[in-house]
């Protein structure tokens, strides 16, 4: 394995990092309030960073999530990224990457995923989908979803059919989701039903939300560093606190357990090679250690940390929304034992 990243992925991500440091202020998120920083999102896509992840794969996008993270900068990238360009480029027809892929770049098309299939959405005997999904990500910013039926079938749906609603639904963190509810809409089938299309983007959903969660986890405690050195209490830093010393010690190497794994189920991904496990794996460290990580940051702000206001809270709000996102520790942890143990008894047949 080889996580270095390539020339363009370090290009993107020190982009990505610069028009998020820059644009993704405390003052454009207070003023952003729940929704979405449009202005933001225009930059980044004028930038060609939506455009950029085709050609940096899926460790490069995990590497220009942990930018976004780091800021908790209000813009629907993963969910555009990971639900519209990555599936339509790998398992579109031909005519469907023709026409969708242009809007998905240029960030005129905004696309989600209502994923994982939970039984939510079942097709009719005429072909038309129905059903409703608690919440969706951006869905308020979408003009595509990517919906995951029953018998995990894979189908774009656009926002504006007739037959399809979108309730605002307001969320831990600001995603501007909202509740979707499919009352016979035709929708059009992701390329041609190929097996395993589900799995694959349901692993580079969780890979890349692992990495997002990297760069959360990474800004609450640069954040949680800089207060408690330059804060003195009876005539020295906080930081010399041998407690402070540990509980930030711990949140670091949390902080590094999700970003390598993370790394590793996107290397292994774009090298094509088995990585459901590794997605699972990269899920359950940034859904239970991100949760300490987001607790401890505002933890060691001592009673700042309380403050509703402060820029570490974001952090906090983000953490323990991915948490929920991907599934929390527990049912992540299933899952994967499951895999590990159906894997197990293939070898011994």
């Amino acid at each position: 394995m080889d996580f270095t990243p390539s020339e363009e992925q370090a290009a993107a991500q020190g982009l990505a990092a610069r028009i998020f440091g820059d644009l993704s202020t405390h003052e454009r998120l207070t003023a952003a309030g729940t929704g979405t920083d449009a202005e933001l999102w225009k930059e980044l896509c004028a930038a060609g960073l939506p455009a950029a992840v085709e050609d940096v794969g899926l460790l490069g996008l995990v590497l220009i999530l942990e930018e976004q993270g780091r800021t908790t900068a209000q813009v629907p990238l993963a969910a555009t990224c990971v639900y519209g360009l990555l599936a339509v480029a790998a398992h579109g027809t031909p005519e469907q990457r023709e026409r969708l892929l242009p809007g998905l770049r240029d960030g005129t098309a905004v696309a989600t995923g209502a994923f994982p299939a939970r039984g939510g959405v079942h097709i009719a005997e005429d072909g038309a989908l129905y059903g409703a999904v608690p919440w969706v990500p951006w869905l308020r910013d979408a003009t595509h979803v990517l919906v995951a039926d029953a018998e995990r079938g894979l189908w774009i749906v656009r926002t504006g059919e007739p037959d399809v609603t979108a309730v605002p639904v307001e969320t831990t963190a600001p995603w501007s989701a909202g509740r979707l509810v499919l009352d016979g809409v035709r929708g059009e089938r992701l390329g041609n039903g190929q097996p395993g299309a589900y799995a694959d983007v349901l692993a580079t959903a969780r890979t890349a939300f692992a990495g997002l969660q990297a760069g959360v986890c990474a800004g609450s405690l640069a954040r949680a560093v800089h207060h408690t050195v330059t804060r003195e209490q009876f005539g020295r830093p906080l930081s010399t606190n041998q407690g402070v010393l540990l509980r930030a010690a711990d949140a670091h190497m949390d902080t590094e357990a999700i970003r390598v794994t993370a790394y590793e189920a996107a290397w292994r991904h774009d090298e094509r090679r088995a990585c459901a496990a590794q997605a699972l794996t990269a899920a359950w460290w940034a859904s239970e250690a991100g949760k300490r990580v987001v607790h401890a940051g505002q933890h060691l702000h001592g009673g700042t940390g309380a403050d509703l206001d402060h820029p570490v809270h974001r952090h906090f709000l983000w953490g323990r929304q991915l948490d929920a996102y991907l599934g929390c520790g527990g049912e992540v942890l299933e899952e994967l034992g499951l895999l590990l143990a159906h894997s197990s008894q293939e070898g011994a047949s």
